[in-house]
Parts: structure tokens; C-alpha cells; sequence
């Protein structure tokens, strides 16, 4: 590892504490910064363990350049700050995720023109378009909706979406202010030289993320049966049948490292990064996975509409990083079940605040 200072923000969320942690762990000779705002309830709780682990912590916002320019020395920036919701602007002002999401983009790339530091940014799934999504050729099953083999657009197959799928359509807010930092990052390494990889995940999950509705899924659906409490199908006739890939955060600490380890390798490339189709599961298969995993079932509400921005099925197809690298997910479904089951027990009081 040739980095010696590396910045961190969004570094007290789920993604950036858990690679802080693990690269001070693997480098411990790395100076390992995380700039949080602390506005995730539940992020306050990673900032012990940060500390334990001799990780810099600063609580600022990359809204304000300022809070940015306090860190003296970075020669690596990690972006992992957003505003992760999909919902985020629909039913209020789009205000903050645009500032997040993309004014915040800004200013850490003019931090990495400043300090001459390499740039590695956390992108979505989420910038392929909602529409040309839903209306890709699927075999509906009794459990869950798969992609047909044939299909009328480039860049997708029945194991998933590669980044040749088209762009064009709308994506939701967050999607958007991705996309549109992805291609910000471009233009920085056309016009200065800036050194820089983009990934785009699909659902990251594991033990200390703090599930919601809206973004956090898998462990929202681990914690109500663990806690109690009541879930629901939304959409596509209520039946549980949406498909995401899930990827578990130990396998993105693992592309992240040989990514970094041979940064003039992947350098201006864009790697779609996720469990694939044999890490892809429906929520109502979900459910009986959770009911396994934990012992408990719990009431299931059907709502059939759909919601704003939501997809019928996303699952990556990782076949690029995987021609390139080797890598590919070790974690299993069953594995990440049982990880974020265990995690939530062995924290149960200090998590029921804010889980249940």
C-alpha cells in the first residue's frame, strides 16, 4: 500500500467506518482519517470504535469546504459520504441530497486538485435509469421476478446489468447526483490530471448498518424480526417479489484493497460492484430467510402500489471487475443473514432504539 494519509468521508456511516476500521487494521501504519456530520442516527455509535482503533475523526460536513480543509495532509480520498436515499427529494425539497450528493462531490474533488491526492468514489446502482429497468423482459416465479434471456438493450443478460446499459431516462435524485459526479470525476482527471476509480454498488449491507425503509433493507428486515414489529410488500401487487443483489461489506473492503494496491490499473475505470444473481434475493424470499436465521416470524403487510423510483429487479452483473481482477463476492446470502442476525443479538439494547 503506497498511500500514507487517507481521507474518509461519510467515515462515522456504515460503508466508511467499516473500511476505515479495516484498512487501519490490514495498514496499520496508515494515518486513516473520517469526516462525518453525524446526521445518520446511529452513526454516533461507530465513533468508540473509530477511536479504539487509532482512526482521526472530524466531524464536519462536505457541504462546507471549510470542514474539508482542516484535514493538512491526504494523498488518498475515499468518498463514501451521500444522502443514500432513493426517496430523498421526491416528497420534499431535493435540496439537501443535490448539496450532498453533488455540491459535496465538488468540494472534495477541489480538496484532491489542492493536496494532489488520487480519488476513489462510491457510486449506485442507482444511476441506471428506473424505466428501461422495469421494462426489461422478466419471467415472473412463484418467489421472485428473474430476467429472461433475451432482452431488446445492450448491456444486460440474465445474470444481471453491466455498466453498457444505457443512461438515459430518469433515476431519482440521488441516482442523479451520482451520475453526475461520476462524470465531474471525468472531467477533473481530463482537465487536471486527476487520478480516479468509480464503483458502482449495488445494496451494501452487514453488521452495523442502521437499516431504515428507505435505504438499509436487509438489516431493517433481520432487525423486525428480531425486535418485532411489522413489515410490508410494497408494490408490484404487494407480493414480495422485487429481486435486489446483496454484497456484504467485507467483500467491498476486499475489491476496494486490490483496487488500491494497483491504483494505475483500474485508474479511469467504472466497475459495477455487487453480489450477482447468486447473491440476489426477493423480499418475500427475504422473509423466510430471516424467519430461518432468527427463530421468529413476524405480520407481513401487502401494499400493491408501486412507489416513486422503485425497480421490479436490479442485479449486477460484476463480469468486468472480475476479468480484471479475479475478484468476485465470497460472502453468501445466507452468510450476510447470519452476520447481521448475530451483530443485532450481541448489541440488542443499545441497537432497539434505533432498529426496532
Amino acid at each position: 500500500m503506497r498511500y500514507k494519509n487517507i481521507l474518509i468521508t461519510g467515515g462515522a456511516g456504515f460503508v466508511g467506518s467499516n473500511l476505515a476500521l479495516k484498512l487501519k487494521e490490514k495498514y496499520p501504519r496508515i494515518e486513516v482519517s473520517a469526516l462525518d456530520n453525524l446526521k445518520r442516527r446511529g452513526s454516533e455509535l461507530n465513533l468508540p470504535r473509530l477511536k479504539a482503533a487509532g482512526v482521526n475523526f472530524f466531524h464536519g460536513d462536505i457541504r462546507n469546504k471549510e470542514d474539508l480543509e482542516q484535514i493538512e495532509k491526504t494523498d488518498l480520498i475515499l468518498e463514501c459520504s451521500a444522502e443514500p436515499s432513493v426517496l430523498a427529494g421526491i416528497y420534499s425539497s431535493p435540496e439537501y441530497v443535490i448539496n450532498t450528493n453533488l455540491a459535496g462531490t465538488i468540494n472534495c474533488l477541489e480538496l484532491a486538485r489542492n493536496r494532489k491526492a488520487d480519488f476513489f468514489f462510491f457510486s449506485t446502482s442507482r444511476v441506471y435509469p428506473v424505466d428501461p429497468v422495469n421494462d426489461l423482459d422478466y419471467i415472473e416465479e412463484e418467489n421472485r421476478f428473474n430476467l429472461a434471456e433475451k432482452q431488446n438493450l445492450p448491456g444486460v443478460s440474465k445474470i444481471g446489468i453491466s455498466e453498457d446499459f444505457p443512461l438515459e431516462g430518469a433515476r431519482s435524485f440521488y441516482g442523479t447526483t451520482k451520475l453526475a459526479s461520476e462524470m465531474l470525476i471525468q472531467e477533473y482527471a481530463y482537465s487536471y490530471g486527476l487520478k480516479g476509480i468509480i464503483n458502482r454498488s449495488s445494496v451494501i449491507t452487514g453488521p452495523w448498518q442502521m437499516g431504515k425503509v428507505d435505504q438499509g433493507v436487509f438489516v431493517l428486515w433481520v432487525a423486525r424480526h428480531v425486535f418485532g414489529g411489522k413489515l410490508s410488500y410494497i408494490g408490484y401487487g404487494g407480493q414480495g417479489k422485487q429481486v435486489r443483489d446483496f454484497i456484504h461489506i467485507d467483500d467491498i473492503f476486499d475489491v476496494l484493497d486490490i483496487q488500491l494496491n494497483n491504483f494505475e490499473k483500474f485508474n479511469g475505470g467504472i466497475f459495477n460492484i455487487g453480489g450477482g444473481l447468486e447473491n440476489s434475493v426477493s423480499l418475500k424470499e427475504l422473509t423466510v430467510l430471516c424467519e430461518k436465521v432468527t427463530g421468529k416470524k413476524i405480520e407481513i403487510d401487502s401494499v400493491a402500489e408501486d412507489r416513486p423510483a422503485d425497480m421490479k429487479l436490479y442485479v449486477t452483473d460484476y463480469s468486468k471487475i472480475q476479468k480484471i481482477s479475479g475478484w468476485k463476492p465470497k460472502a453468501s446470502i445466507e452468510k450476510i443473514a447470519e452476520d447481521v442476525a448475530k451483530w443485532i443479538e450481541d448489541n440488542k439494547e443499545q441497537l432497539r432504539p434505533i432498529l426496532s
